[in-house]
């Protein structure tokens, strides 16, 4: 980047992977004092050793005493230039959501890239990085690669040449919403845009986020069937250190074409980006919830705007903040309400099992279903989303349940894996990660009938095998998934029939395109459809939708079962006509009624510490450091709500907290924001806490 600075600006402002403070300043020295601009990459001192920096701003003065200051050791000439409108991206995200630039900048780089070369290194991250790149194996250097090397798939329908022909006239920025059924033909749009673009930008490139690790393999797989090989790089937080530094530093220095990433990738600086794709934009992985808490939907937006390049945001069942802003002319809506090549989708039906006894979790119509299935040599999918054995273990003397000491969580009855035989079984807790021995008898009693109550995935596979003996059962979540390798290998396996019955959680339920699969199976549709979080109908109708959008890709006729208790609950009968318009439309009407987002905007403050009298304690002066902000009580923008306990008031042996605010005009709160933040960082308090603007739970 040009710097545009002159020699008398020598303090370097300049970000370190180091989280005690957002920058630190340097001198320039007069080696530097003409060149240094803002981008580049700099070796600093810290304290016995080095660290790596990126210059955000020089400036004439700093807030440290001139004695203070250290001088920049050198500017690493081999570093890749980053471009404006990645410093563009970082500079809104850190002022949205209210953290510094820095934070942002560091967390998009790979660790390996922030790390200094020992004094006895023949060469810096970034000359290794590219040495490795140009090897076979990673198909990463090189020149800009040819345009796409084979023919297009299956020849697109009318409803998706008329999306794809509004695509390729698009130019600058400017949100496009694709809502497409299950099976539409969504990816095969994605994938003809970009060839379009590449046709007439040869250098672009494409951006393309997908929710979900175990998605990318698949999905990068196809895209390198239609794009040489080596213009493809993968980008998420799965990759080892040293692959995703060859990715990223492919990507960077725009030598790759298409993109393909989760959630960080939104982050990664692209020269020459021409659009991105956001496909399931509704999904909650998008959003970060530890550390830094972001939307990468919501930045890919911002991207878009930044670079002035359309952007595309895919789904079958969109987010009601996007469903509302297409609705609103905000964002473009374009359709494609049938499936491609003519295939009908699944025959919906509801299974009332309010009267189900034995032993079974399955309906006896279910179980026939299974049954026919099979026999005709066809697949089924039986979803819960549940992993593990049981959710809980329990005593049927006393009542005892199995807790979770540190949170406020049971601790899930989980089959040991194959090679800890030993212990056959287990407690997990899915939050904290603890885990202990079955007990052999009661903790409270000492009654020796304990027992799993309920069914994850676990235990259904283990039933399933007992009641279809000799079919091919698989089992994928997120227990599978974590073993590297083994998520792909599964969804090959059924992709080639060798696969009969499968089960799984949420983690089925996007992306997968299983030719065979004729039944769907949802065991537990009723999760979700009483919960205090006002979002947990949205999310349960899309998991619903997407999980049926798996059947009938290329069978003549498919089904999809959902056992419910409560089979008259109007989400049901929107579900049965695979009707995600008229439910959000619903949803929206009764989200405006309540005054809930998106019809407001919120921002949550939460606090933790050793005793939820401190967390609590901390928020109560949070709030009274906020009411001379907010105006006066009859007329202020901005409500603050009595801080209370979170749902999950303990967590990994820290007690919790939070306090709401809420405005109906975005600008007001955002204006509010900063200047709370200031006062919040002169309280001294045992309590650790941030804030999450647009929080997606409360």
């Amino acid at each position: 980047m040009n710097s545009g600075f002159t020699a008398d600006l020598r303090i370097a402002r300049i970000a370190l992977d180091i989280p005690i403070a957002p920058w630190f300043d340097y001198r320039i020295g007069p080696a530097l004092a003409e060149s240094l601009a803002v981008g580049d990459w700099v070796q600093v001192p810290w304290g016995s050793g080095r660290r790596i920096g990126l210059v955000l701003e020089r400036r004439a003065d700093s807030e440290l005493a001139p004695d203070r200051l250290k001088d920049i050791e050198a500017r690493l000439d081999d570093a890749p230039a980053l471009p404006a409108n990645w410093f563009a991206l970082l500079r809104f995200a850190a002022g949205y959501y209210h953290r510094s630039v820095g934070e942002f900048a560091w967390l998009a780089v790979p660790r390996t890239l922030r790390t200094p070369a020992s004094p006895r290194a023949r060469s810096t991250p970034f000359a290794r990085a590219r040495r490795a790149a140009r090897t076979p194996a990673t198909a990463l250097g090189g020149s800009p690669p040819a345009l796409s090397r084979s023919a297009a798939g299956q020849p697109l329908g009318a409803d998706q040449q008329q999306v794809l022909n509004v695509l390729i006239d698009a130019r600058g920025f400017g949100v496009s919403v694709l809502h497409g059924v299950t099976g539409s033909g969504k990816t095969e749009v994605y994938l003809r845009w970009f060839e379009a673009i590449l046709q007439r930008q040869p250098d672009a490139q494409l951006l393309l986020l997908v929710p979900e690790i175990a998605l990318t393999p698949q999905l990068a797989g196809l895209v390198a069937s239609r794009f040489p090989p080596d213009s493809v790089a993968v980008l998420h937080s799965g990759l080892g250190e040293a692959e995703r530094a060859r990715a990223w530093l492919a990507a960077v220095e725009g030598r790759v074409r298409v993109i393909i990433g989760t959630r960080l990738a939104v982050l990664t600086p692209l020269p020459r980006l021409a659009a991105i794709v956001v496909d399931e934009e509704h999904d909650a992985s998008y959003r970060q919830q530890d550390g830094l808490h972001y939307s990468a939907r919501d930045l890919a937006v911002a991207a878009g705007r930044e670079s002035d390049i359309p952007v595309l945001l895919g789904s079958a069942t969109p987010s009601i903040e996007t469903w509302r802003a297409a609705r609103r002319g905000r964002y473009r809506l374009l359709e494609m309400p049938s499936r491609m090549g003519g295939g009908a989708l699944p025959q919906l039906d509801i299974i009332d099992i309010k009267g189900l006894r034995g032993e079974s979790a399955l309906a006896p119509a279910i179980l026939s279903a299974i049954t026919t299935t099979l026999e005709r040599r066809e697949q089924a999918l039986v979803f819960i989303n549940r992993r593990g054995y049981a959710p809980v273990l329990g005593c049927d003397a006393c009542g005892w349940l199995s807790g979770c000491s540190e949170c406020s969580a049971w601790r899930v009855l989980h089959r040991a894996p194959a090679p800890a035989r030993s212990v056959r079984y287990q407690l997990v807790c899915h939050h904290c990660g603890a885990n202990s021995p079955v007990p052999r008898a009661c903790p409270q009693c000492g009654n020796l009938g304990l027992a799993g109550l309920g069914r994850g995935t676990q235990r259904l596979e283990e039933d399933l095998a007992h009641q279809f003996p000799g079919q091919r059962i698989a089992r994928l979540d997120r227990d599978v998934a974590n073993r590297r390798g083994a998520a792909q290998a599964l969804i090959a396996a059924v992709h080639q029939g060798e696969v009969d019955l499968l089960v799984g959680t949420q983690m089925l339920a996007k992306g997968h395109d299983f030719r065979r699969l004729s039944l769907v199976v949802v065991v537990d549709g009723d999760a979700g459809l009483f919960s205090a979080d006002f979002r947990a109908p949205e999310r349960l109708f899309a998991t619903l939708m997407q999980v049926a959008g798996r059947a009938g890709r290329e069978v003549a006729a498919s089904r999809v079962l959902v056992q419910t208790r409560y089979p008259a609950h109007p989400l049901f009968e929107f579900l049965k006509r695979h009707d995600y318009s008229g439910f959000a439309d619903a949803l929206l009407a009764e989200r405006r009624d309540a005054a809930m987002p998106p019809f407001t905007h919120q921002a949550l403050l939460r606090a933790d510490a050793p005793t939820l009298d401190d967390a609590l304690a901390f928020l109560r002066t949070a709030r009274e450091l906020a009411e001379p902000l907010c105006g006066t009580e009859v007329d202020s923008p901005i409500q603050l709500f009595d801080p209370v306990p979170m749902p999950m008031a303990r967590l990994k042996g820290r007690e919790r907290a939070q306090l709401l605010v809420e405005s109906g005009a975005r600008p007001a709160l955002q204006e509010f924001l900063p200047h709370w933040m200031a006062a919040l960082r002169t309280v001294k308090t045992r309590a650790r806490w941030h804030l999450e603007v647009d929080p997606s739970e409360i």
